[in-house]
């Protein structure tokens, strides 16, 4: 167990440490507000999906851009935000100016795309599919270029977040070469030790790099656009762009998640996790599949060379194995036979595991050309990525946010989890069936409503599913709500000994 008071040769000192520890609790606080209110506009679309509710179309579509790039970008924030402060306490110095930088340039952003939604009824869903946002568009102009800027402020936020995470760790350890893990493949053991978290980082953040100087691309190209009305751009290219970055985000997300566990997990069983030569190849496996998995978003392209939807199946499956299956293997080897105390945090951690390898194996599946042409339309594509966000990394984050509010952060002190937390596992997993059982019965995504289908059958179904999904909403959002008001006491009341 790290002691609260312990410090690091040429790492952080005390009053950095009690910085971070300032820093992330703001972080988990907003985390605390934003996520419910966006779990609501959630309920309000599939409220109205199942006739429950009655609202415009111009709502739906800015309700559901702004819940699905709101999500994304709240649920990376805080994954990158407890990977900073992770780090920054226990292995490496960073900055807390910069990450305070960070935390306002994404507060701004946030606020910026919920005026544009909200106000300007910006609707042209998350992936913001070129020229949608410029012709017919029944919103005025200026929210699509709020949305924009909105959306650039993010970008430039990770992306200068995620730079210094690099630079720091590959100062501390080596370059690149040693923050791959390359020494472990070696016949000899490495001179010293790598901690999984530095390994876990720069698989996650290199991509993500590259994933945010790709969306400012296309996103300036946006810009000209609107500036420029008659410029034209190549709509696959910018499609191309858009996926990567919207793929490699929702990705790394898990990934940086996954960190923590490696980190945290070993102080409640007891047992260390250190890298070897499997986890090494693991994760570098997955560093340079990730890159190329994309490319099953657009197997309906069919102007796109035939070779880079093979090269999509293949990576699809090779970027969702490596990873998993190591860290998996972990988990149960943390857990076999140990003498862990089941409290909120390793629960969480393992949960999370659980649903990270449903939707990863529903994922899979939509991944194969050959059934991708009977679900990619469906509700089982929101399904499988709902599945490893909310009963995945939303399950990772509350095992973190647990374990910061306990007195010590420590496994001792830990909270165990309480009604409001089943009650949350229980209504996210009714939520998901339903959206399965839409995908299998062939119920489209992105739809308002099922009324003009035309099919009476399909109209009957989906909207049956969409109430009943609405239900489990109810059920899972009074059991967060009730989760995140105790940790919100816990945070705000948390007191630092005194150095």
């Amino acid at each position: 167990m790290r002691s609260e008071n312990s410090t690091i040769a040429d790492g952080p000192g005390l009053a950095d440490i009690q910085q971070h520890k300032k820093l992330m609790t703001v972080w988990s606080v907003t985390f605390l507000i934003l996520f419910p209110l966006l779990i609501v506009l959630g309920l309000l679309m599939r409220a109205n999906q199942g006739e429950v509710v009655k609202m415009e179309y111009s709502t739906f579509y800015s309700l559901m851009t702004l819940h699905g790039l709101g999500m994304a970008g709240t649920l990376f924030s805080i994954a990158y935000a407890a990977l900073s402060y992770l780090i920054a306490t226990r292995y490496v110095k960073l900055s807390v100016a910069l990450g305070t930088t960070v935390y306002f340039l994404v507060v701004a952003g946030v606020v910026g795309l919920a005026g544009a939604c909200l106000i300007g009824k910006f609707g042209a869903g998350w992936y913001l599919l070129y020229p949608l946002p410029f012709i017919g568009a029944s919103w005025p102009q200026w929210s699509t270029g709020l949305a924009t800027v909105s959306l650039l402020v993010l970008g430039a936020a990770w992306l200068v977040g995620s730079l210094h995470v690099v630079l720091a760790l590959s100062k501390k350890y080596g370059g690149f070469s040693r923050l791959m893990g390359w020494a472990y493949l070696g016949r000899q053991e490495p001179e010293s030790e790598l901690p999984p978290i530095a390994l876990i980082a720069t698989v996650s953040l290199i991509p993500g790099i590259l994933a945010f100087l790709t969306a400012a691309a296309f996103l300036i190209l946006f810009l000209l656009q609107l500036f420029e009305p008659s410029l034209s751009f190549n709509a696959l290219l910018l499609k191309n762009l858009l996926f990567f970055f919207g793929h490699t985000l929702v990705n790394i997300t898990i990934y940086l998640a996954v960190g923590w566990v490696y980190v945290l997990f070993p102080e409640f069983s007891g047992r260390e996790w250190k890298l070897n030569r499997v986890t090494v190849y693991g994760w570098n496996a997955t560093f340079l599949f990730i890159l190329f998995a994309y490319f099953h978003h657009l197997y309906m392209d069919f102007a796109q060379p035939l070779s880079l939807q093979y090269i999509g199946q293949i990576a699809s499956y090779m970027s969702a194995i490596p990873a998993t299956a190591v860290t998996i293997f972990g988990i149960i080897a943390q857990v076999y036979h140990a003498e862990i105390r089941w409290t909120a945090t390793p629960l969480a951690f393992t949960l999370g595991g659980m649903g990270w390898v449903i939707g990863g194996v529903a994922a899979v599946v939509d991944s194969t050309i050959a059934i991708n042409k009977a679900l990619h339309n469906t509700l089982w594509v929101p399904a499988h990525f709902h599945t490893y966000m909310l009963a995945g990394v939303v399950l990772f984050i509350l095992g973190f946010l647990y374990y910061l509010a306990s007195p010590q952060e420590s496994a001792r002190e830990n909270t165990r989890a309480g009604a409001g937390f089943w009650l949350f596992v229980i209504g996210a997993y009714g939520f998901l069936a339903m959206f399965y059982l839409a995908g299998a019965n062939s119920i489209p995504r992105r739809f308002a409503d099922y009324a003009t289908m035309g099919l009476a059958s399909s109209h009957q179904i989906g909207a049956l599913l969409a109430q009943i999904a609405a239900a489990f909403v109810v059920l899972l959002l009074v059991g967060i709500l009730g989760v995140f008001w105790g940790l919100f006491v816990r945070l705000i009341a948390r007191r630092t000994p005194p150095l």
